[in-house]
């Protein structure tokens, strides 16, 4: 038991960063964060799933992964909560704004980002501009799947910039994002 506990405590901690969909697998449910979204989230949770089973070359767990959803009807909620469906999904940069006042998500994830090692985001244009002007995310810390429009901010806060393609993640981003996880954590 000694040994798992330390070879846990070494792991790097990734934590994984998403928006709700209007696809809910039972809207009138009660169901984790996790399993609770489908649709374009499908892409993120199967990031998740690759990374929380990665092995390192000797075949020990490659890292620790968190995951979370920033939620209209709850704000942030870690993948592992219980979360029933709700009528109304954010879309536009309005609702983004609209709820972060109400729930202080910006604030919240910002704050939460601190203990991680890496962190990444996969969410709209629009709320990730939020965090951009929160600014209270640290220099090297992000990878972030977002619009080119973002490009040379996150190169100056040395965030990782990957163009988002295709829902959310991309199988080539996918890929890199395992690259620089491995890279992190194999050193």
């Amino acid at each position: 038991m000694a040994q798992f506990y330390t070879d846990m405590k070494s792991l790097k901690r990734i934590l994984i960063v998403t928006n709700d969909s209007t696809v809910f697998k039972a809207k009138n449910r009660l169901l984790s964060a996790f399993e609770m979204f489908e649709g374009r989230t499908t892409e993120v949770k199967n990031l998740v799933a690759r990374l929380d089973t990665a092995k390192t070359k000797t075949g020990s767990k490659l890292c620790d992964v968190s995951y979370g959803v920033i939620t209209t009807q709850y704000g942030f909620v870690p993948g592992n909560y219980m979360v029933t469906g709700y009528d109304k999904v954010m879309e536009t940069k309005e609702d983004y704004i609209e709820v972060n006042e109400k729930r202080n998500y910006v604030e919240q994830v910002s704050y939460l980002t601190r203990p991680f090692d890496k962190v990444i985001f996969c969410i709209p244009k629009e709320m990730f501009r939020l965090f951009l002007e929160y600014d209270d995310i640290a220099n090297g810390k992000l990878i972030a799947v977002t619009n080119p429009e973002f490009e040379e901010e996150c190169r100056k806060r040395d965030w990782v910039y990957l163009e988002r393609k295709g829902a959310r993640v991309g199988s080539d981003n996918a890929d890199r994002i395992e690259e620089i996880i491995r890279e992190l954590c194999e050193q």
